[in-house]
């Protein structure tokens, strides 16, 4: 087998940053004409980088323009380290391992490179870069012009001169690496896009890595995870938080974002090879969509409910969903108040005369919340912090739950929704949004109301049956309602939204914002978002709504069996029966089933046969099964 050597790139490759640009910065800091100056500086990188400026004329522009000294370079040594390129930094055992065959070619300076690439095990001597020249004084005053790395097509001689004998695999992300390629002296050159993408460069590519994960796959050498992150796509639907589009990129997955939701049909079309969906209220995860997604892992319902997903298919699937229970209550619940306080005091009707020059000073059908009985229908995450408030606030709470649920405070439990329409000045809806409970609200419920009751829903459009809700508005039973989630909602921003409650004086509409503060979406972004990563990249399936929930511990110097299966007695000696054949030592296992599936866990030690995955994936009454480390 030929010996293989790498050429790797140190600026915006090994680290994620141009490091002379961040030098720019630091000995720049108390110019008064800074930001001209860095700006300038990193122009001039950009147009060596992308090959519209010859290399030579672009170190020297920049140097003329720095003001930097010897004391700068610990510090820029220092900012270099905590910016190691994500992909390059978690394999740091390939680096250790494969040193000698791994070569630092850089434009940059041996003065910062060489104390950087060196914690990475790769020798001073496999280092090639251009040096400053000082004066007397430590000050910069330019560049050995002798070194060939400060002349046109530079690193194209440093290489030849190696007489590397093998493949050798050029890997940068600027022109002069794809030099290296053009003139012969590497086999193939990697456009390394997971810091910068400069289009030039990836045109000149025979192959674009966003990550050196891809690169350590497609040439079959060892890495640090089972698969490479970059491979992993994730589809983001609904305008979900970009804090969550953040942390998904930051993980190294490829993300896609929609703003809208889409049909079924659509869905089935771009969900085929997606690991990672995202979604929130408006976007039905259908058994049919469920079968056309191939590579489907983990689908994350950035919201609270998860009624518009088919849970046992996708469990059938091994498609571990999480949601977010709790990261929107606090939103949700000040909504209501807010509502309550409004249609109390007749708000609504009193701006809307006003904007029309109609001055109505009245208290007639004005009320305070002190004293009021408010009803909750359904004692969950939003109901019962919503009866602490409203009872802050002087509310005589009472609440209504098929589940036995502790009541908090003076709560008072109804043993029947009868009883508690009946006592209540104000009814506000916060069941779970199951299908069951579809039009729990109907002409009945209405009618067992107090005269002048204040109505709210907040949690899903299908509880209420929206005739009966209009005919008690026409008929006066309700003095006011504030309506936030509707049976049929418009798809996105542009679809007018067609209701019977539009035109009520004494109805508030908003469009499901409940939960839509910044404050709710960013910690729903991020908790979602988090579950879903741990997941993928650990197996851990705590407060997953679907799938055995298993905490598990950090894995360390092992690898992770992942096995998912249909509940069936037998399957875990099956297992262990694949592993005691290939003789391997197990150092951790967990089992955990539900009524649908069962999941197990082992971990085992490094040194194993890959031909076991695919023993186990054969396995009877297998759904899916993987390996991670």
């Amino acid at each position: 087998m030929r010996e293989k050597y790498i050429i790797l790139d140190f600026d915006s490759t090994f680290v994620q940053v141009e490091a002379f640009d961040e030098l720019a910065k630091l000995t720049l800091n108390d110019s008064p004409n800074k930001d001209e100056l860095v700006a300038e500086i990193i122009n001039i990188t950009n147009q060596g980088m992308d090959g519209s400026l010859p290399l030579d004329i672009s170190l020297n522009k920049r140097i003329a323009l720095l003001q930097a000294n010897k004391k700068h370079i610990p510090q820029l040594i220092n900012l270099l380290n905590n910016k190691i390129t994500p992909s390059i930094k978690r394999n740091l055992a390939f680096f250790q391992k494969y040193s000698k065959n791994i070569y630092i070619v850089s434009s940059g300076f041996s003065d910062y490179i060489i104390p950087v690439v060196g914690k990475f095990g790769i020798p001073e001597q496999n280092v090639f870069a251009n040096t400053f020249t000082f004066d007397s004084n430590g000050n910069i005053t330019g560049l050995d012009s002798t070194n060939p790395l400060s002349q046109v097509k530079g690193k194209v001689k440093v290489v030849r001169d190696l007489n590397l004998s093998g493949e050798v695999f050029a890997i940068g992300d600027g022109y002069t690496d794809y030099e290296i390629k053009e003139a012969g002296v590497a086999s193939k050159f990697y456009a390394f896009t997971e810091n910068v993408e400069r289009q030039k460069v990836i045109a000149k590519a025979d192959v674009v890595i966003p990550s050196f994960d891809e690169f350590l796959y497609q040439n079959d050498l060892p890495m640090a995870t089972s698969y490479p992150k970059n491979r992993i796509k994730v589809l983001l639907l609904e305008n979900i938080h970009p804090h969550a589009c953040k942390l998904l990129k930051d993980e190294g997955y490829s993300i896609e974002t929609i703003k809208g939701s889409l049909s079924e049909d659509d869905l089935c079309k771009k969900i085929a090879d997606v690991s990672i969906l995202g979604i929130r209220s408006k976007t039905h995860v259908s058994k049919k969509v469920l079968e056309h997604a191939k590579r489907l892992n983990v689908i994350g319902a950035f919201c609270i409910g998860t009624n518009q997903i088919e849970l046992n298919d996708a469990g059938d699937k091994g498609v571990c969903v999480f949601n977010a229970p709790y990261s929107n209550t606090r939103s949700v619940v000040e909504l209501v108040i807010g509502n309550i306080i409004m249609l109390l005091r007749n708000v609504v009707a009193k701006n809307n005369k006003l904007h029309q020059g109609v001055w109505d000073k009245s208290a007639e059908n004005s009320f305070e919340v002190r004293g009021k009985k408010l009803g909750i229908v359904g004692y969950g995450n939003i109901g019962s912090q919503l009866s602490v408030i409203a009872e802050a606030l002087g509310m005589e709470v009472y609440y209504y739950d098929l589940i036995e649920k502790l009541q908090l405070g003076n709560a008072r439990k109804c043993e029947t929704l009868d009883e508690l329409l009946e006592v209540s000045d104000i009814v506000t809806l916060h069941p779970d949004g199951r299908l069951d409970n579809a039009n729990v609200i109907g002409e009945h419920e209405f009618s067992v109301m107090k005269d002048k009751v204040i109505f709210i829903n907040l949690s899903r459009g299908h509880i209420v049956d929206i005739e009966a809700l209009t005919n008690n508005l026409k008929n006066g039973k309700i003095l006011g309602a504030a309506i936030d989630v509707f049976p049929y909602e418009p798809k996105d921003n542009q679809e007018e939204f067609i209701s019977k409650l539009r035109g009520f004086p004494n109805v508030i509409l908003t469009p499901h914002i409940g939960g839509s503060t910044e404050e709710a979406q960013f910690n729903i972004g991020d908790f979602v978002s988090k579950r879903m990563i741990s997941y993928i990249n650990s197996g851990d399936t705590t407060q997953s709504v679907n799938l055995p929930n298993i905490q598990l511990p950090v894995l360390k110097n092992a690898y992770r069996l992942i096995h998912l299966h249909k509940n069936v007695p037998g399957i875990l000696a099956q297992i262990n029966h694949v592993l005691a054949e290939h003789n391997i030592n197990v150092l951790g296992q967990y089992l955990k089933t539900n009524e649908q599936v069962g999941y197990v866990i082992t971990d085992i030690n490094t040194e194993y046969n890959k031909e076991v995955v695919n023993e186990l994936q054969q396995i009877k009454s297998t759904i899916k099964s993987r390996v991670l480390y």
